[in-house]
């Protein structure tokens, strides 16, 4: 024990051993110094802090979760700050106490006391700063053994349902394939597999599915399949056919699972996807639907199954169903009508919903002498190209298409066809096609859409509508051989083109879809003088256009180039005079040409997702006057080129360049300064027509201020990013703000 020695301190005696005289006055003397290391840790942490939730925020998705002692160290550390904060609250309070020759005792003991918790809080924040270097944040967890699908509920499927059941519960059989004719269920009996895992206590991790379609792109398969195991992200995206299959593999072969692949055409590699083979060993199962019984074979299936069409009680409760009340009288032609439909489901749901109008003998009579003519009093039926469907479907199919109401519905009906089967249709860019091919009003496009969802015709996916298959395939029979004169269509959609097909082929068409195939470039000039509608979008390797490749569309309406790899715009462009519609989203241009100002009568201009777009010279946007519709949602994210006559590039002439358009009634916009924005709130005729809005490198989003969103009546969406953070606003959400405000 040290020597005890006695110190006056005012007229107080304390007794004290030397260390603890030392240790006093060390946490006095150095007070100053501890207190600025303190304030800097304390600054520190939080921007450590602030980094670690950032993560947290980009790496969580629906297939992870925040670690437990993620959530535990932020929470220490919130705890932690609002201590030290409190501390140096007190810190001039303290100063003014320190203990110097002559003070009182009981100020003396304050300050070390004070000064003791300074050291204590600096050591627990440098402990908390070196508790913060995490590797990883979140953890991946197990998906959802099964996502349930949307099925109507059919009859006389159950024996077949509890037979492919067995095979797939089993452990005799590993792959098992579904076949019948186009139409006849298969896919709604995929469906109820699916689901029945849902329901029914089974041992298997995860059940997959996936639609293969005629197509047949191992990528698209994999991103199915990686969207149901792993993080379907930008970077992954941009992996190669083998990185993704390791990926694939990877997560696979540590489960049990049901992967079920609806609609091949031809055998499917599952090794080069990534998918594990079922084995006895790790009891997984692969189950495929299929029109040809030879796809058996190629994929190996050791059990068949084949889909029969309905029995006729199923059948006629079926047509039943969809027709509703039928008069007494008029059953037995009802029934007739029905039993023409030789028990396809599909042809009895579109045809029981076309005849739920009709309540005359004669309507009834009228429709079956239609389904009774023989398909090859059919113009084109004897073409050996529609052995690719089964003539029967095509003839009962084709009754529903002709009793449309109207040609228009009978062409927007068809112009669904122009897309790749299987494609998911957003309605709002079906309705602009449509507009601007000059069809309707936007109010009778929607309209139209209904009619073609209740006709059966369209399926209905929330924002989206997408086509049957074997409705797909009739729609294209009509318009490409059936009426071929009348609509000259040419569609190659997603036909895994390397090459733009001969020009002689397509010059007289009037509609043209390429969409989703492989060509890189299209060097051909040809001469087009009908063509109103070409679609190329989708086109991922397509880099180059020729600059002749427009020189002779004198009549092209709508352009889609969208989701291309196109660097710049071919200046024949110019030649478009017709072009009302233009759709450049998500391509790699990343400078619109002088030459747009030629398209005189554009209405529609999208921009969205141009990421490299970092020039748009002056007077482009103004001398567009017609445009009704400008999107530049997410443009120029990366950087703008420092020219002089760049609107990006100069505050407030973008927002110049807006106001000129006169009529326009629907914006979304890319902001980049808080000066642009002040502009652009002030200016009440954007202000009224903006549907979303991206605040780009705002410095601190937190604290802007948002009294301006109560005069965005029509705003949907709006993305602020600031440096590496970004919050995105939801309608809802934006709608409470609003209410907030006001």
């Amino acid at each position: 024990m040290g020597n005890v020695v006695s110190i006056q301190c005012g007229d107080a005696l304390i007794g004290r051993c030397w260390d603890c005289v030392a240790g006093q006055a060390l946490y006095v003397c150095q007070l100053e110094d501890n207190l600025q290391e303190l304030e800097t840790a304390r600054d520190k942490l939080r921007e450590l802090s602030n980094d670690v939730m950032r993560r947290v925020k980009s790496e969580e998705t629906p297939q992870t979760v925040q670690l437990d002692r993620i959530g535990g160290w932020l929470s220490r550390v919130d705890a932690t700050i609002t201590e030290v904060d409190s501390l140096l609250n007190r810190a001039t309070l303290e100063r003014q106490k320190l203990c110097l020759a002559g003070c009182c005792s009981k100020n003396c003991k304050a300050t070390y006391m004070f000064g003791k918790s300074v050291s204590r809080s600096l050591k627990h924040v440098v402990g908390l700063m070196s508790e913060g270097d995490f590797k990883e944040v979140v953890e991946r967890t197990l998906p959802e053994p099964v996502v349930v699908g949307n099925v109507n509920p059919t009859l006389g499927t159950e024996t077949t349902l509890d037979e492919a059941w067995s095979y797939i519960t089993g452990d005799e059989v590993r792959i098992v394939g579904i076949y019948g004719m186009g139409g006849v269920g298969k896919t709604t009996l995929l469906t109820k597999i699916n689901n029945r895992f849902a329901t029914i206590s089974n041992n298997f991790d995860v059940v997959i599915w996936a639609v293969v379609s005629k197509d047949l792109k191992p990528e698209k398969i994999q991103e199915q399949i990686w969207k149901r195991i792993g993080f379907l992200d930008k970077k992954w995206k941009k992996k190669s056919l083998h990185e993704k299959a390791e990926d694939i593999f990877h997560v696979l072969s540590r489960k049990k699972f049901v992967l079920l692949l609806d609609d091949i055409w031809r055998r499917v590699d599952l090794e080069e996807i990534g998918v594990p083979l079922p084995t006895r060993q790790n009891r997984c199962k692969i189950v495929f639907t299929t029109r040809s019984c030879r796809v058996g074979g190629q994929m190996e299936a050791e059990k068949m199954i084949k889909v029969e069409p309905l029995a006729w009680e199923e059948a006629w409760a079926l047509f039943q169903k969809k027709v509703g009340d039928i008069d007494f009288d008029i059953v037995p032609l009802a029934q007739d009508v029905a039993k023409e439909c030789s028990g396809l489901p599909i042809a009895l749901i579109t045809i029981g919903r076309a005849m739920a109008s009709k309540i005359t003998k004669e309507e009834w009579e009228h429709a079956l002498e239609v389904l009774r003519s023989p398909a090859s009093s059919l113009p084109g039926m004897e073409d050996e190209v529609i052995q690719d469907m089964e003539v029967e479907v095509f003839v009962r199919l084709k009754f529903s298409y002709d009793g449309l109401l109207s040609d228009k519905v009978k062409f927007c009906f068809l112009y669904c066809s122009l897309f790749p089967e299987d494609f998911e249709i957003e309605k709002d860019d079906l309705v602009h096609y449509w507009i601007y091919e000059n069809f309707c009003a936007r109010n009778e496009a929607y309209s139209i859409i209904g009619t073609l969802v209740g006709a059966c015709l369209l399926e209905e996916k929330g924002r989206h509508v997408k086509m049957h298959d074997v409705i797909c395939d009739m729609a294209l029979l009509i318009a490409c051989k059936y009426e071929k004169e009348k609509y000259k269509f040419f569609v190659e959609a997603g036909a895994q083109l390397t090459r733009v097909p001969e020009v002689g082929k397509w010059e007289v068409s009037k509609r043209m879809s390429l969409m989703a195939n492989s060509f890189e470039r299209i060097h051909e000039v040809p001469r087009c003088p009908d063509l109103f509608t070409l679609f190329l979008s989708d086109n991922r390797n397509l880099s180059e256009i020729s600059d002749g490749f427009f020189q002779f569309m004198g009549t092209l309406t709508v352009l889609d180039l969208s989701s291309t790899n196109i660097k710049k715009l071919p200046v024949g462009i110019s030649k478009l005079n017709s072009l009302q519609y233009l759709n450049l989203s998500w391509t790699l241009i990343s400078q619109l040409p002088i030459e747009l100002k030629m398209l005189v009568n554009l209405k529609y201009l999208n921009l969205v997702g141009n990421f490299e777009l970092n020039m748009i010279p002056r007077g482009v946007i103004s001398s567009l006057s017609p445009l009704q519709v400008l999107k530049m949602y997410n443009v120029g994210f990366i950087w703008v080129e420092k020219l002089e006559d760049n609107i990006l590039r100069e505050e407030n002439m973008l927002i110049e360049e807006l106001q000129c358009l006169e009529h326009l009634n629907e914006l979304s916009s890319t902001i980049r300064s808080v000066s642009d924005l002040q502009s652009y709130v002030n200016a009440h005729t954007l202000v009224n027509c903006t549907r979303a809005l991206w605040l780009n490198l705002f410095p601190s989003p937190q604290s802007l201020n948002i009294w301006w969103l109560a005069n965005m009546k029509n705003l949907e969406d709006i993305v602020i990013i600031g440096g590496s953070n970004s919050e995105e606003w939801r309608p809802r959400q934006l709608n409470d703000l609003k209410e907030d405000i006001l």
